[in-house]
């Protein structure tokens, strides 16, 4: 079918998810898998990505219209005209990207009803109300979706109706009830200037065009950029006979988890709405009941439910989220898909699959997301210590959170731009929400679901969360919100945890979570597949035990300036910059040698048998001093030393401090203290050995831009190096300049250390202190693919990278190469290093994530990416 940009669902099998979307893919394969599916068509991802691209696709119209005449044959209905007793033809209009984006784009239902398909359809149903119900979703969706008027618009005007009839559910509505309210939602868009359609054809041009056009809406480009994925994918569309859950009790809709979504725990899991369609569920609207009450009245439905189920993850060979609506109890599959779910979730079906023989132990490491596992050490609210909570609702995304009340958007990058962490409570989250759920520390809803969008979301945000808190009342426009009297209102602080429901009023004390047995066997399998060492950086005892908990092979990076900021070695630090003769500078440095040696002996202690890379002093001197403004004021006070420091500040202080006097710069000029340090870690060592421990230190200069710094730091190592024995010297590449000229630094080292932080933003020319004003309008533009100071610059930096270690080795064979900035604990810049690299370095609870990128890296270049 050469230049076929539709195909109706028996036509398609064999064609690729990224031509049909991830909606169209997952439906093909429920056909051919004998499952009961309702007839649709899809249009391909390369018809939404020419229209965006020309505004237009010539003969799409007429393909659509073919193909809806072949539709037409299949459920022996013509689309939106009745004829007898046969209604007429309804369907759904769907977006379905390649990659799932649930809740990101557009859907409408029940498209081509008319006001005299409204009469077929109540003659051919015997239920009036039903076939007002339908209407007036249809008129809703799309004057939403299509005429682009505000849900908010809908929803007052049936808030007024239901008030006017004194019920609280949509459901308790009657026909003549819907029926006005469909005529009040035709009159309002009318009055707009963006009349409803009520050519069925017309309705369905228009919404082909929206869902396309929903690709680029501010939700779906938030969310991918959030989870970086291509811009260019463009999305299907399914046009989809429409099947009916709101027929009565004896028909609803639903979404199933072949396991569930947030333990991982094997077993049918999911929720149903009696006489209702499916985006009740999802939307979080009502509140469904779990999946298993249908045992109760309908055993034998809940049984088709379960094998259903059994079969799509036999099929798949996954853990499925499937859509399905019930018509007069019959069964119907709308949508299947591999289930967002939460870390601990990811690990337990990766393992249990694997040891059901459903998939190989190397698939089950693939499965995993490494950049996932730190979700694995979320901390959950101290028992010991926590009040009664104000309130208990659906534990629908696990660990605690505390933060800040924000009801918006908005209130999250407020508080977040302050340094302060948020808990985002709204009624029931929408796609719109995707920025504040993104920026928050947990979501609190007081209605929806397991299966809502805010649960859905959460999970795979892997942001705890309580949804369907009934006791809740909130009031975002007025930034409050009620529990039983009880007042909440913006900036107030909850804590809240998503693996009981539990909601608590202030800061709750959080304990640290323990690891799982599940995850250790998933890295057993990892392991025989990385050959990329995983060290951490850590600076403290404490950090360095809890790293080696984790896997590391030893520490990258202990960074020595974090030691001089405690409160008994400042004053000390603080002589030493205001040291004016050789003397005072000594005795400064001789107390400091005495606070680092105990330092380094105790991370050694910690680290024993495994290699400590420490890094010499590297952060400007002035940082060590009070702000400028606080030590005038004092200086003007008659404070002396106050006086002596700030005329110290004012000759130390920088325009751009971090291109100044750091690193190798001030430890060559001020080299006493390069002695002091390096001496501090050799007599550390040797103090060790002589207790029975074996310590591996290395020693390594920050900041060296020239081959010269590194031969003139070499030689004053050696001095000690003489008396103590040789230790491992190396540099932190973090310069540009630096990798350009690796061939004649790596003679003159034993190891380079790549410090990406650095080296991203000279490469770039941005700090990444300052860069959060504009790069996620730079990301959301397209201007950067991604956010480099999160992911690794494979283009720019990576090339720099690749270049220093080629002749890094060429010109010193022995030269071990590692990477110590953030992005050795994000997983696809440790995929890019995996075989480059000797190893990486990451912040302890990335460790894991490091460990897992790495054999992951492992498996795919051994041709397991396939499996």
């Amino acid at each position: 079918m050469k230049g076929t940009r539709v195909y109706l669902l028996s036509e398609a099998r064999g064609l690729s998810r990224d031509l049909l979307g991830g909606k169209g893919f997952g439906l093909v394969e429920m056909v051919w898998a004998g499952l009961p599916v309702p007839p649709a068509l899809i249009v391909t991802t390369e018809a939404c990505r020419l229209f965006l691209r020309e505004g237009a696709v010539p003969g799409l119209q007429e393909e659509v219209r073919a193909k809806m005449a072949a539709l037409e044959g299949l459920v022996g209905k013509r689309f939106g005209k009745g004829e007898g007793n046969t209604p007429p033809l309804l369907v759904s209009v769907r977006s379905g990207a390649p990659v799932s984006m649930p809740g990101m784009m557009d859907t409408i239902l029940n498209l081509g009803l008319t006001l005299e398909g409204v009469e077929s359809l109540a003659r051919a149903s015997g239920n009036p109300r039903f076939a007002w119900d339908t209407f007036r979703r249809l008129l809703a969706m799309y004057g939403e979706v299509v005429l682009r008027e505000r849900a908010e618009v809908f929803e007052g005007l049936l808030s007024a109706v239901k008030e006017k009839r004194g019920v609280q559910s949509d459901a308790e509505l009657t026909a003549e009830d819907l029926e006005a309210l469909s005529f009040l939602y035709l009159r309002h868009l009318e009055e707009r200037g963006t009349p409803f359609p009520l050519d069925p054809w017309l309705q369905l041009e228009g919404a082909i065009e929206a869902v396309f056009r929903s690709w680029s809406n501010p939700r779906a480009k938030a969310y991918r950029r959030i989870y970086g994925i291509p811009e260019d994918l463009g999305t299907a569309v399914v046009v989809q006979a429409m099947v009916y859950g709101n027929l009565g009790e004896d028909s609803g809709t639903g979404v199933g988890f072949t396991r569930n979504p947030a333990t991982g725990e094997k077993g049918l899991y999911g929720e149903y709405l009696r006489n209702a369609q499916g985006e009740d569920v999802v939307a979080g609207i009502r509140t469904p009941e779990p999946l298993s009450r249908l045992r109760e009245y309908a055993p034998e439905l809940y049984r088709e439910i379960e094998r259903v189920a059994d079969l799509l993850e036999r099929h798949f060979r996954d853990m499925q989220d499937f859509e399905f609506t019930v018509e007069r109890g019959r069964l119907y599959l709308l949508q299947t898909r591999s289930g967002k779910r939460t870390a601990q979730a990811a690990v337990r079906i990766a393992v249990e699959m694997a040891e059901e023989g459903l998939i190989s132990k190397e698939e089950a490491v693939l499965r995993v997301e490494a950049n996932a596992l730190p979700g694995l050490l979320k901390p959950a609210v101290d028992r010991n210590k926590a009040p009664e909570p104000i309130l208990k609702g659906l534990p629908a995304s696990p660990g605690a959170a505390v933060g800040h009340v924000v009801f918006s958007n908005q209130g999250a990058e407020r508080y977040t731009a302050q340094g302060l962490p948020t808990i985002l409570v709204r009624p029931e989250t929408t796609p719109e929400d995707i920025t504040g759920m993104y920026l928050s520390q947990g979501i609190l809803t007081a209605r929806g679901g397991l299966t809502s969008h805010a649960a859905v979301v959460a999970r795979g945000l892997g942001v705890p969360a309580v949804v369907g808190a009934e006791g809740l009342r909130v009031a975002p426009e007025e930034g409050r919100a009620w529990v039983d009297g009880l007042e909440i209102r913006e900036g107030d602080l909850l804590t809240l945890d998503g693996s009981t429901g539990e909601v608590f009023l202030g800061a709750v004390p959080l304990a640290e979570a323990a690891g799982e047995e599940l995850l250790q066997k998933l890295l057993s399998w990892a392991e025989p597949h990385r050959s990329l060492g995983v060290r951490a950086n850590a600076d403290t005892p404490s950090d360095a035990e809890r790293a080696r908990a984790f896997g590391a092979e030893g520490i990258g990076l202990c960074r020595t300036e974090h030691m001089f900021f405690q409160e008994e070695r400042l004053p000390w630090v603080r002589r030493l910059i205001l040291a004016r003769t050789p003397e005072e500078e000594a005795e400064a440095l001789e107390r400091l040698y005495a606070f680092q040696k105990e330092d380094f002996k105790a991370i050694l202690r910690a680290m024993d048998g495994l290699p400590v890379t420490v890094r010499l002093l590297d952060p400007p001197l002035h940082e060590f001093l009070p702000p400028l403004e606080e030590l005038r004021e004092k200086a003007i006070a008659g404070d002396e030393e106050a006086k002596a420091l700030w005329e110290r500040a004012k000759a130390l202080s920088e325009q751009n401090p971090m291109l100044g006097f750091r690193g190798i710069r001030l430890l060559l000029l001020r080299p006493g203290i390069f002695r002091m340090q390096l001496k501090a870690l050799l007599e550390a060592t040797k103090e060790l050995r002589e207790e029975g421990f074996d310590p591996r230190p290395e020693v390594m200069i920050p900041l060296v831009a020239d081959p010269k710094e590194a031969e003139q730091a070499r030689a004053l190592a050696e001095e000690l190096f003489q008396e103590y024995g040789p230790i491992p010297f190396g540099t932190m590449m973090e310069t540009p300049r630096a990798a350009l000229l690796a061939s004649e630094i790596a003679p003159l080292v034993d190891f380079f250390s790549f410090g990406t932080n650095d080296l991203t933003q000279m490469a770039f020319g941005l700090s990444r202190d300052d860069a959060g004003k504009f790069l996620p309008q730079y990301v959301e533009e397209g201007l950067f693919p991604f956010d480099p100071t999160e992911r690794l610059d494979e283009k720019g930096v990576g090339r720099l990278i690749r270049m220093a270690v080629e002749e890094g080795r060429r010109a010193n064979p022995r030269l071990k190469v590692g990477l110590c900035g953030e992005h050795g604990g994000e997983a696809r810049s440790v995929a890019f290093v995996a075989e480059l690299l000797d190893y990486t370095s990451a912040s302890p609870f990335r460790v894991l994530t490091a460990r897992l990128a790495a054999a992951q890296a492992g498996l795919r270049s051994r041709k397991y990416a396939n499996t």
